[in-house]
């Protein structure tokens, strides 16, 4: 569990010290949902900088640049990968044709390995399982609406994900995870949070003038493009694969209501797995038999990566 958080100030409204102010009271709202890293992105002069450290936000001190106009936020609850080490924290940093962008996500991917197998995309020293959606935006050269429909339809868990590029255009891909967006068009800004709670105690905070808000309600399947201007444009991807095979994540009990789909999606999952063990050298049987001495799938998929057991 992990929470975004971030601003636009398409107009100027704010100054740097207030819009430093902003992001550290928001940020430190968002501890509630994870206090193993913090980290946020933005843009100056043109060019794309992270400024993310495995700490609790309160502790840390930002400094939003005047000509920053989008600042994109992250706290962090580690499930995968040491927050420690610095490169496993959000935000990301990924590459395109045109430039850079910067991701972060709350939730959870359970196939980044496959992908990364399947798809032919290099090892990474980065072990945080959102790292992939980089990568699989990287392998189509662009930062686009096509690009993030491919990323969202290709990974499997539950998500949300914000990115920046560096003509400080923001998207937002809503999976099956929290997100709040606060709109005030008057003054041409936008506030956002992982949850409308957090979001709430962040504004009573502060107590910003900017009049009441209008809420972006984004489903899950949107993807909503907002640029520095302030412009949104919206777009969509098929979210059926968020559907998660029966007992790999049991912490959502709510993803068995169908048991076709459950069935349908556990025996993908399998082919894909008995796919992927062929580039290391195992049979499809070899995994059967795996699974047939009482391995799981998942116990499978990590016995592959580690390099064999036996």
């Amino acid at each position: 569990m992990c929470c975004l958080f971030g601003l636009m100030d398409c107009r100027g409204y704010f100054g740097a010290k207030k819009k430093s102010h902003i992001l550290s009271v928001l940020a430190s709202e968002c501890e509630e949902r994870g206090t193993d890293a913090t980290g946020i992105a933005y843009c100056t002069n043109g060019h794309l900088s992270i400024y993310k450290r495995p700490a609790a936000a309160h502790k840390l001190r930002f400094r939003i640049p005047g000509d920053s106009r989008v600042i994109m936020g992250h706290t962090r609850m580690a499930t995968q990968g040491n927050a420690v080490r610095n490169r496993n924290n959000h935000p990301f940093s990924g590459n395109m044709k045109d430039g850079k962008f910067a991701l972060a996500h709350n939730g959870i991917l359970y196939n980044d390995r496959l992908l990364r197998c399947s798809n032919g995309l290099p090892k990474t020293k980065i072990e945080t399982d959102s790292y992939i959606a980089v990568q699989l935006i990287e392998q189509k050269k662009a930062l686009d609406f096509s690009s993030l429909k491919y990323m969202a339809e290709q990974v499997e868990g539950t998500f949300a994900f914000t990115v920046l590029d560096e003509h400080e255009n923001l998207y937002f891909v809503k999976g099956d995870n929290p997100l709040c967006l606060y709109h005030y068009p008057r003054h041409g800004v936008y506030i956002y949070a992982s949850t409308e709670a957090i979001l709430t105690r962040a504004l009573n905070r502060l107590r910003l003038p900017l009049g009441k808000p209008e809420r972006i309600a984004l489903e899950c399947g949107d993807i909503l493009k907002i640029t520095a201007s302030g412009q949104q444009a919206m777009s969509a991807f098929d979210a059926s694969n968020l559907i998660l095979p029966w007992g790999y994540w049991p912490l959502w009990p709510d993803s068995r209501k169908n048991t076709g789909k459950k069935q349908t999606t556990e025996k993908e999952y399998l082919d894909e797995l008995k796919s992927v063990a062929c580039c290391y050298g195992y049979s499809p049987d070899a995994v059967d038999r795996m699974l047939a001495s009482g391995f799981t799938t998942d116990e499978v998929e990590e016995f592959l990566y580690d390099g064999g057991m036996y």
